[in-house]
């Protein structure tokens, strides 16, 4: 079997998994069936990393079918493994692995005896997230698009007895459904003036037109680029990340924060580089104003909500969208320097961000809580959370030789000075919102702030209640609290930070990552792999390093972070700013409102690109 011939196997192999899991759920014993799940989810993860170890030259593509295109057109669908899109099927399928690990027999026993539904749906979830990753074809990466919204969706709301996890879900599907019909429209409009849906003969196509895009080409972008950019939970976009994660399991958490998002970002950059790169797509200028103001806002919006937060999850989900701003503003660069940047920042970003959710999880099952105060001095202990959030709060920050701080330094000096000062504020704003729920929760600093009894503090603090989501009284997710801390949880949260870690420490997956920067933002390149033509090599560059500025701005972001929890931890149960008021009532839990904005959104993309 030649590597193209193997590509179906990273979407069949899961999903062929999830139907045995399902035809035999009720016979299969529950531990047998979590080990089934975890075999098919590492066989699919390790099939990717042996496709993209023995990758060489072009990138292979399989024809589904044999339907080749003839003369550059056809309506065959290709499946393409170029280095890119194989390390996100690879980072999926390790991801999926260590959320399958830490949900070991993590739910009661279904009613209805089938014990496979959790593991299934997770494999169907990793089937979807890998085909998108490989895709070469606009229509069918909107496809598994659908795919994974279905089934995040109901994972989202998995504890379907709760009425607070059904509306997470479906405010998460309303919104996520809102950006499939842009993406659905501007796929159209796309076929209607190319009459080609395959990503390099739409591009091959515009290209081939006198005088270049137009207005039809720029609303195209605009409709396909705003599902994506809903997937990674972009601001004004964002809304249903942190309703989501407020009652979604923990290793859901662990998915959507640590790939999902990130497959949105994936998903802009690959259809502007294919597409809209050329001669006949979008002005280069125009793209990189628009990413840059939805990434200078996106960063600011998720930084400062993530910092008000005291349900752990939320602040979690919060600096997600802070950092999925500070990728947007380093990808509007355009370059393949600033490319290799956020792909190592977003590899160290998963491991440190899933490892976190990992610990969330353990608090809530421990505790039956996930409320910063009313945890306060209560984790005291538990070292081991403790070390997952204290060195995930580092990680975080941008502490060297985390990857997290190497991706973090290359971004900074791809976007250039003026960003480096977003890129330190946010990384400190956010690792010391980490921070300090470390210092509070685990080692007892500060007080719990709660107001006092009677008069103005009173009122003041029935009024604050009534603006944040506190995140006490829940539901222990293994349905009986936890005495101890198990291993399984443990490891797999021990093991993604280690991935954070060794991201920034091994130079030769920097000088792949800068080769795949090089290859993924060849426009010509790519086409020329899927339509068998050629073309000149991609442009190299210098691989990704360390260098002092970089190591200097990490270090200046920790001791910012750490100056910042230790302020937060003195001022705990102070009433928040006034200011932020208008910004927390925004997230109203109403999916009129986040619709509404939604709109403003597409609106203000297409203005920006105009």
């Amino acid at each position: 079997m030649t590597a193209a011939q193997a590509l179906p196997l990273l979407v069949v192999l899961p999903l062929t998994g999830a139907a045995l899991l399902v035809a035999a759920g009720r016979w299969l014993p529950r531990y047998a069936a979590d080990a089934f799940g975890c075999a098919v989810a590492a066989a699919t993860a390790a099939l990717a990393c042996l496709l993209l170890a023995a990758r060489s030259g072009s990138a292979p593509v399989e024809w589904v079918g044999g339907r080749r295109p003839v003369h550059g057109s056809g309506v065959g669908i290709s499946l393409v493994g170029d280095r890119a899109g194989l390390g996100l099927a690879a980072l999926v399928g390790v991801l999926v692995v260590a959320a399958l690990v830490h949900s070991w027999r993590f739910f009661d026993e279904p009613p209805s005896g089938q014990n496979g539904a959790f593991p299934a749906l997770v494999l169907i979830f990793q089937a979807g997230m890998g085909g998108f990753t490989l895709t070469g074809d606009l229509f069918n990466a909107f496809v598994f698009f659908e795919l994974m919204g279905v089934i995040s969706y109901a994972l989202t709301g998995y504890r379907v007895e709760e009425a607070r996890a059904v509306q997470g879900a479906l405010t998460f599907g309303f919104l996520n459904s809102v950006g499939g019909y842009a993406t659905l429209l501007g796929i159209g409009l796309l076929y209607a003036r190319t009459g080609e849906l395959g990503f390099a003969q739409i591009g091959a196509r515009l290209d081939a037109r006198p005088g270049g895009g137009d207005a039809l080409v720029t609303g195209a972008l605009v409709l396909v680029a705003t599902g994506l950019l809903v997937k990674a939970a972009a601001v004004p976009f964002h809304f249903w990340l942190p309703d989501a994660h407020t009652v979604a399991p923990s290793p859901v958490c662990m998915l959507l924060s640590g790939v999902m998002v990130q497959l949105g970002l994936y998903g802009v950059a690959r259809v502007y580089w294919t597409v809209f790169a050329g001669p006949g797509g979008v002005p280069e200028q125009a793209v990189q104003r628009a990413l840059l103001a939805l990434g200078v806002l996106t960063a600011v919006t998720g930084a400062l909500l993530c910092w008000l937060q005291r349900h752990i999850k939320r602040l979690l989900a919060f600096s997600t969208i802070a950092h999925t701003g500070l990728f947007l503003v380093a990808l509007s660069a355009l370059t393949p320097d600033a490319v290799s940047g956020v792909a190592l920042y977003l590899l160290a970003h998963a491991g440190v961000k899933a490892a976190l959710f990992a610990g969330a999880g353990v608090l809530v099952s421990r505790f039956g809580s996930v409320d910063e105060r009313e945890l306060h001095g209560r984790g005291r202990g538990i070292w081991g959370v403790a070390a997952v959030f204290g060195l995930g709060g580092l990680a975080l920050a941008g502490l060297p030789p985390f990857g997290t701080a190497l991706g973090k330094a290359l971004c900074e000096e791809s976007a250039g000075p003026a960003a480096s000062v977003l890129f330190v504020a946010v990384s400190a704003v956010t690792g010391g919102a980490v921070l300090r729920v470390t210092g509070g929760v685990f080692l007892g600093l500060g007080g719990r702030g709660a107001p006092a009894d009677g008069g103005r503090a009173a009122r003041a603090g029935r009024e604050q209640q009534a603006e944040e989501t506190s995140g006490a009284g829940e539901e222990p997710e293994t349905g009986v609290r936890l005495t101890r801390v198990p291993d399984t949880m443990l490891g797999s949260a021990a093991a993604l930070l280690a991935g954070g870690l060794a991201v920034g420490c091994v130079p030769a997956l920097w000088r792949a990552v800068g080769e795949t920067a090089g290859a993924f933002t060849d426009h010509a390149g790519y086409a020329a792999s899927v339509l068998g033509t050629t073309a000149t090599g991609p442009v190299l560059s210098a691989p990704p390093h360390w260098s002092v500025p970089g190591v200097g701005l990490g270090l200046l972001s920790v001791v910012l972070a750490l100056a910042a929890a230790a302020g937060g931890v003195r001022a705990a149960g102070g009433r928040r700013p006034r200011w932020s008021l208008p910004l927390r009532r925004l997230h109203s839990g109403h999916v009129g409102d986040y619709v509404a904005c939604a709109m403003v959104g597409i609106a203000l993309f297409a203005l920006l690109l105009w």
